[in-house]
């Protein structure tokens, strides 16, 4: 599984359930990076989505423990179980989770690729994405060219789970 995120330097994703910022770029790589594929994302990140309305052109998987809770044009999925299940009939390099703070903690473990657009700046924030760079089991096998918008500069970065041999 994939997973991505934008995070500012001390890895905040998120404030009041908004994004830190909005870069159209990350936005436009977001965009080329999931389409036709499956994102995976909890009620709240979706509801944060252009009128709570889930993804055009990507197959939806959103988590949520109520059970009552539905969404038309997605699957709901309510534990981690029943969500693995529901990804067997998918191909484990087209699966994306997307957010928010707890998906992405509770998924984390199951990825082996993280699509990371860091920004080289502070934001107020309430939410987290774990540090990668302390992780030893991951390593960034790509970086982009340092990117700019207005003042803020950020990079495309790429980590990779180390296999253990």
């Amino acid at each position: 599984m994939n997973l991505i995120v934008a995070v500012d330097e001390n890895w905040a994703i998120g404030n009041h359930n908004e994004l830190l910022i909005t870069i159209p770029a990350d936005h436009k790589f977001f965009r080329q990076e999931t389409n036709r594929k499956v994102v995976v994302l909890g009620r709240k990140t979706l509801e944060t989505f252009p009128q709570g309305l889930p993804l055009k052109n990507r197959v939806n998987i959103i988590m949520s423990t109520n059970q009552d809770y539905k969404v038309k044009d997605a699957i709901v999925v309510h534990s981690p179980e029943e969500l693995f299940e529901e990804l067997k009939q998918y191909a484990e390099e087209d699966v994306y989770v997307v957010g928010g703070e707890s998906i992405y903690r509770l998924l984390l473990p199951y990825c082996n690729v993280a699509h990371v657009t860091k920004i080289d700046h502070a934001y107020a924030a309430d939410a987290y994405f774990p540090n990668l760079d302390e992780m030893p089991e991951w390593e960034i096998t790509a970086d982009s060219e340092e990117q700019t918008y207005f003042d803020i500069t950020y990079h495309f970065l790429k980590y990779e789970r180390v296999r253990q041999s």
